[in-house]
């Protein structure tokens, strides 16, 4: 009898039943998860199957290393014979099914030795892939060669450039840091990847879609594009003001985006102005848009990562933090004041990201960086006003375009000057 109680008492303290019960119910989670799902899609291994697969690689991984070996083995003929089956039948493989088949396995394997996270973070994903097959086809049917090109450029720069820099200031004037400066050149290329990718897929939807998305990627540019092809007395006026104000606003909230990214402490002075001027903004559009109805225009804009494009940005981002770094240093707040008005006549994102980037290595108060980022802001919407003069054809829609951007600039600095009164009164 004490043989056997203490053989219990030995099989209790290996398999604690609250966290054996807690992997069990992972694993039969993730499998029914994920078995529906194939369920629903008329496959013939199903909710069953998954479940008991999962279950399989728990409870060989609670056994050991011998056992979950035997249970792959298992897997595998399983994942043989419904091939073959296939094959005779219809001539045709379950490449989709037997590997989710052997993934929730090993997502099993993984609940039983104890990583809950991973499994359900896992059987999520990989459900969401098989559900949007569809979505997902027609996605990759619809890329262009040079937008794979970018991401995998993009892949580039942050799996493989980036951690190969060194991680300290290269200079003894300490103005820059290859890994901090390069981090920011992949999340402004990712930034404008994803915009890139939205616009291309929503872009023909409305001419609304298409200025904000392409205010995202590249302000002046979509600008540019939009106000082409809007002659001389144009019925689509209006539509063309609200998207150019509608590039202008996406502007403001992508340099937000950035400066929330790179440093979360220099939103709350940012935050006020870049958010009025937005409002502003979008009053105008409402009231615009209402006169008539925005049609379908799609904007052709280069991908934001090429070689050519992150070699210029990151060139440009560090030509703006050494003069910003220096014109702190020697010439006050005034001097980098000056220099982000400038940065921002050129690349506002650039000037936003150095901004930023000055707050991380405490080279300038949150606050003074905010300001900076607010004042590129406005040079950037208030430089589209001559790109679209020489390049426009429509007088009447310049006029009412400088005079409402030249309202919103107001309206932002204004907020800035109250913001920093109201901060000096309460010093």
């Amino acid at each position: 009898m004490e043989v056997l109680g203490t053989q219990a008492a030995m099989i209790v303290t290996r398999f604690p039943p609250a966290e054996v019960a807690a992997k069990i119910a992972v694993s039969l989670g993730i499998g029914l998860l994920v078995g529906i799902e194939r369920e629903w899609s008329n496959k013939d291994l199903g909710a069953r199957t998954f479940a008991l697969t999962a279950l399989l690689g728990t409870t060989g991984a609670l056994f050991g290393p011998a056992m979950a070996i035997v249970s792959l083995v298992g897997v595998f003929l399983i994942v043989i014979a419904t091939n073959a089956r296939s094959v005779l039948v219809d001539r045709s493989l379950e490449a989709t099914t037997s590997t989710a088949l052997l993934v929730i396995f090993v997502l099993g394997a993984l609940a039983g030795q104890g990583h809950l996270f991973t499994p359900v973070a896992a059987a999520i994903l990989m459900t969401m892939l098989l559900a949007w097959k569809g979505e997902l086809r027609r996605f990759a049917g619809g890329l262009q060669p040079e937008e794979i090109r970018s991401a995998v450029l993009l892949g580039l720069i942050g799996l493989v450039v980036y951690p190969v820099l060194p991680d300290r200031f290269i200079d003894k004037w300490e103005l820059i840091n290859p890994r901090e400066a390069w981090i920011t050149v992949i999340i402004i290329a990712g930034i404008g990847f994803v915009n890139y990718v939205l616009l291309k897929r929503y872009g023909t939807r409305g001419v609304y879609v298409s200025g904000f998305l392409g205010g995202f990627v590249n302000s002046s540019a979509a600008a540019l594009e939009l106000a082409k092809p809007v002659g001389a007395g144009s019925t689509a006026s209006g539509v063309a003001l609200s998207a150019l104000l509608l590039t202008i606003v996406a502007m403001f909230v992508r340099n937000l985006i950035i400066l929330a990214l790179l440093s979360p402490t220099a939103i709350a002075t940012a935050a006020g102005p870049l958010l009025v001027m937005s409002l502003v903004a979008l009053i105008f559009v409402r009231h615009a848009s209402l006169q008539v109805d925005g049609g379908s225009r799609e904007l052709h804009l280069e991908s934001p990562v090429s070689l050519r494009r992150v070699l210029s940005f990151a060139l440009l981002f560090l030509l703006i933090q050494i003069l910003s770094t220096l014109g702190r240093r020697y010439l006050g707040k005034i001097g980098f004041l000056g220099i982000s008005v400038l940065g921002g006549l050129v690349s506002s994102a650039s000037t936003s990201a150095a901004a930023a980037n000055m707050v991380g290595h405490r080279q300038m108060q949150p606050g003074v960086a905010s300001e900076g980022v607010v004042l590129a802001s406005v040079a950037s919407a208030l430089i589209n006003l001559p790109i679209l003069y020489r390049n426009a054809r429509n007088p009447a829609l310049l006029k009412r375009l400088a005079s409402v951007t030249v309202l919103v600039a107001t309206a932002g600095i204004a907020v800035l000057v109250l913001q920093e009164y109201i901060w000096k009164i309460g010093k």
